[in-house]
């Protein structure tokens, strides 16, 4: 599966349990530990799981397991890691906070 194959899958998984505000950032030329990162809000704790939940259940599905999950006891902020995507699923409180769309969303750097 390619890695944009992948992001349509994890976007379709997020979509269908209603993620709040989902945002999907090429990671190209800003790090070399994935292609995409994706941040969804959650509308309460449960919301975050099941949507972490339905995320791995359907890449497992398309025979995609996920390297990693952080977070199971969070109320606030749950991690799947796919490789080529990393996935934050985050209360809206917790997403403002630490800002990860405005953070990673910043042009590259350039060396001159």
């Amino acid at each position: 599966m390619t890695s944009d194959q992948l992001k349509t899958l994890v976007q379709n998984s997020l979509e269908d349990l209603k993620a709040v505000d989902l945002q999907i950032i090429s990671l190209a030329g800003k790090a070399d530990f994935a292609d995409y990162m994706v941040i969804a809000s959650g509308t309460s704790d449960r919301h975050l799981h099941a949507m972490a939940d339905k995320v791995i259940e359907d890449c497992k599905a398309q025979n995609y397991p996920p390297l990693g999950r952080e977070g199971e006891d969070s109320r606030d902020w749950v991690l799947v890691d796919l490789g080529d995507i990393i996935v934050h699923l985050m209360r809206p409180e917790t997403r403002q906070l630490y800002a990860l769309d405005k953070l990673w969303s910043l042009p590259p750097k350039r060396d001159n």
